[in-house]
C-alpha cells in the first residue's frame, strides 16, 4: 500500500473513530454548541472531518563517507623535432666530358678552270629577186577591132612586147663564222661541319653533404606520480512527505434542506458532471451526488462527507 493511499485509510478509519466517539460519548446540545462560531440567520454549520495536509520534502543521506584517497598523475610528455643521419657526408669523383663546338668551313672539291667553247657560225636568210624570162616581143590575139558591128572575117594578131619575169628566192649568208672562245668554270666547294675541342674531359672531386631527416620523437617532461586526493561523500536525496496538518474535525458552513433549493442541488450536479463526475441533475442530493462530491472533494484536497461552502465555491456555483 502506498503512502497515499495509507494516509487515505487512515482518514476514513479516523472519521469512523470520531462519528462513534461523537454517538457514544455526545455531550448536553449545550456544551456542544459553545464552539459554533458566530453565524447568520439562514447560514447551516457541520462538523466536518478536515483531510490531513502533507508536505513532500527531500532528504539527503549519505551512503559513503568521505575519505582520503589518491589518484594518479599521467607524466607529462611532448613531441621533439629530432634529425636523424640518413646518409653520411662524402666526396665523389665526378667525370666532366669534353666540350665541343661545330665548327662550319667549306672546302674546295674542284679548282676554277678555262675551257674551249666552240662558237657555231651565224648565218641569216634574206631574199633576192630573180630574174627568171627576160623581156621578148611575140604575137598576141587581139579582141576585136572598134568601129565596126561586125567582127572582122579571119584572125585578129598584135605585136607586142612581154616584159621580163621575176621571182623571189630565200637565200642564206653567213653572218660570223665559226669561232673558239674560252669559258671560266667556277670551282666546286663543299660547306661541311666538324667538331672542334673546346675543353679537354676531367676528373672532379665534390663534396656530397650529409643528408637528415626530421622524425618525431616523444620526450619525458615529468615522471608519473601518486597524489592523495580527497574523496567527497556519496549521498543519495530521497522524497519524502511529512503531516503538516494532522486529521481534524471543524466546524465548518454547508449547504443543508434548511439553505439549499431544488435548484441550487442541480446547479451542484450538473457543475459536478462538467467536471468529469457524473451525476443525475434532478436537485435531489441522494446517493450518486453524495459520491460524485466525496470524490470531487478527496481530488481537490477538500473536506469530505458534506456539501461545505468550500465545495461549492470550487465548483464554481454561487453561494447565495
Amino acid at each position: 500500500m502506498g503512502e497515499g493511499q495509507q494516509a487515505e485509510f487512515l482518514e476514513r478509519v479516523m472519521v469512523r473513530v470520531l462519528l462513534l466517539a461523537g454517538v457514544v460519548l455526545a455531550a448536553p446540545f449545550a456544551a456542544s454548541t459553545q464552539e459554533l462560531p458566530v453565524a447568520r440567520p439562514g447560514q447551516c454549520f457541520a462538523r466536518v472531518t478536515m483531510p490531513a495536509v502533507y508536505e513532500t520534502y527531500t532528504e539527503e543521506t549519505i551512503v559513503q563517507p568521505e575519505y582520503m584517497g589518491s589518484r594518479t598523475i599521467p607524466a607529462r610528455y611532448e613531441m621533439v623535432d629530432t634529425q636523424v643521419l640518413v646518409e653520411p657526408a662524402r666526396t665523389d669523383q665526378v667525370v666532366i666530358p669534353g666540350v665541343y663546338r661545330t665548327v662550319r668551313e667549306t672546302v674546295m672539291v674542284e679548282p676554277e678552270r678555262q675551257e674551249p667553247v666552240t662558237v657555231p657560225a651565224r648565218w641569216e636568210s634574206y631574199t633576192e629577186r630573180v630574174m627568171v624570162r627576160p623581156a621578148y616581143v611575140t604575137w598576141k590575139p587581139g579582141t576585136g577591132l572598134f568601129g565596126r558591128a561586125q567582127s572582122a572575117q579571119g584572125d585578129l594578131l598584135c605585136r607586142i612586147e612581154a616584159p621580163a619575169e621575176y621571182a623571189q628566192i630565200q637565200r642564206r649568208r653567213m653572218v660570223a663564222a665559226e669561232s673558239i672562245r674560252m669559258r671560266t668554270i667556277p670551282a666546286v666547294t663543299r660547306t661541311g661541319a666538324r667538331q672542334e675541342l673546346v675543353a679537354p674531359a676531367r676528373v672532379e672531386e665534390r663534396q656530397i653533404p650529409a643528408r637528415y631527416r626530421t622524425v618525431k620523437e616523444r620526450r619525458e617532461l615529468e615522471p608519473a606520480r601518486e597524489e592523495p586526493v580527497l574523496v567527497p561523500a556519496v549521498t543519495r536525496k530521497e522524497t519524502l512527505r511529512r503531516v503538516v496538518s494532522p486529521l481534524r474535525t471543524e466546524w465548518r458552513e454547508v449547504l443543508c434542506d434548511t439553505n439549499a433549493s431544488r435548484a441550487k442541488i442541480a446547479q451542484v450536479q450538473r457543475a459536478l458532471t462538467a467536471r468529469g463526475y457524473a451525476t443525475a441533475t434532478d436537485g435531489v442530493f441522494g446517493p450518486a451526488t453524495l459520491a460524485s462530491m466525496e470524490r470531487f472533494q478527496r481530488a481537490n484536497n477538500l473536506a469530505a462527507g458534506y456539501l461545505t461552502m468550500e465545495t461549492v465555491q470550487a465548483l464554481g456555483v454561487p453561494a447565495r
